[in-house]
């Protein structure tokens, strides 16, 4: 009884904080579109904090769940990507930007209510407390790694879609057209490459190159900001 109620409670501090950064942030990007001429995902029902609506069988449940099992370094997963029609936005190069940034900016603002509300673990009873705490503390740091993470500048993370609405015209469409290719090339720099590394004897994860460093300084700002000492 005592490792399954050790492995519900080690659920409950990963699944609720992980549930809510992905759905907020699909979320956060049908709501941009919407805003800016394109009803797609409203009218498919995608803006919404109903998690069902957003939850990748594979991306979301499976494949964290696996790395867990393995005892992974880091986690890895992926919610159903809210559909957007760029051609329908008013201005399509413009507002592929700020639909973009919406995801993202969602798990920033997330991140800096879970700070806050890490101070309200002073009005709860001691066991109840320590859980606020690691749920809290836990949606915190997922919320700015899943920030960061998005905003590489690979397509189809938020990060590529940022540099496509960026670039002028004939660029943006070369690089738009890796987006075919984007999850092998993703799948391949956070597990190949890491693996060749260690083959040599060397670092070769972009997670500890880019990722680890603007979410440590990321975190360390938002700890300063709140107090949390």
């Amino acid at each position: 009884m005592g490792d399954i109620s050790g492995i519900l409670y080690q659920a409950s501090v990963w699944v609720i904080p992980v549930l809510i950064a992905v759905t907020v942030h699909e979320a956060a990007h049908g709501w941009v579109a919407n805003k800016l001429g394109d009803d797609t995902a409203f009218r498919l029902g995608r803006v919404t904090f109903n998690p069902f609506k957003h939850i990748d069988l594979f991306g979301t449940i499976i494949l964290p769940g696996l790395l867990i099992f393995i005892g992974a370094p880091f986690l890895f997963g992926y919610a159903k990507p809210v559909p957007v029609n760029f051609a329908r936005l008013r201005s399509p190069k413009r507002d592929m930007i700020w639909v973009a940034l919406a995801g993202p900016g969602a798990n920033i603002i997330l991140a800096c209510a879970a700070a806050g509300l890490l101070h309200a673990a002073a009005l709860f009873p001691e066991g109840f407390a320590n859980w606020w705490v690691e749920a809290f503390s836990r949606a915190l740091i997922l919320n700015i790694m899943l920030a960061v993470f998005n905003m590489l500048p690979l397509p189809p993370l938020d990060g590529g879609r940022v540099v496509t609405g960026l670039l002028p015209r004939a660029y943006a469409i070369r690089f738009a057209r890796i987006e075919r290719f984007g999850m092998v090339i993703l799948l391949a720099l956070l597990f190949v490459l890491p693996m060749l590394g260690e083959q040599f004897g060397v670092s070769l994860s972009p997670l500890l190159w880019i990722v680890i460093p603007v979410v440590d300084a990321i975190l360390s700002v938002i700890v300063m900001i709140f107090g949390l000492g």
